[in-house]
């Protein structure tokens, strides 16, 4: 699993014209799934993205977690973070889970971060056209794959 996560003021997600998920001060998480993720994955994420020391304490030291502020979280989906760009210019998407494998695990991400923040997590719609609007606080913006890890 691959993560972009940004600090934001406030995002909000939009489909046909109508917004469907929004949060103030939090994370925008962008998802990417492949074939080869699992349970322990998520598990390692969540944990990572719950404790991720990213937003300023009284000494405007990052040095606080989503929990410590208590800072919302919207997910959404995206396939394009596993994009191959070695050869040509076209992109390859190979990597992208198909959605009978992707849609379980990201319901199951959104569901275990949910339970981690112990509120309830906005998201996207899964494979729709969105139109993602945020404010980057900082900015401040992290990637995160699971398949590397470093203890």
């Amino acid at each position: 699993m691959r993560v972009v996560i940004q600090r934001v003021s406030k995002a909000s997600v939009t489909i046909r014209q109508e917004v469907t998920a929004s949060i103030n001060q939090g994370l925008l998480i962008l998802l990417g799934i492949e074939d080869s993720d699992n349970d322990e994955d998520i598990q390692w994420l969540v944990k990572k993205i719950s404790q991720l020391r990213i937003f300023d304490d009284e000494n405007g030291v990052m040095n606080q977690s989503l929990q410590d502020v208590d800072g919302q979280a919207l997910v959404v989906s995206q396939f394009t973070l596993h994009a191959n760009t070695k050869k040509g210019n076209r992109p390859s998407y190979i990597r992208a889970s198909k959605p009978e494998i992707a849609i379980p695990l990201y319901k199951q991400f959104v569901h275990t971060l949910a339970a981690s923040l112990q509120k309830e997590v906005p998201t996207g719609k899964f494979g729709a056209n969105m139109q993602i609007e945020l404010l980057n606080d900082g900015p401040v913006t992290i990637i995160i794959d699971s398949k590397n890890k470093t203890f």
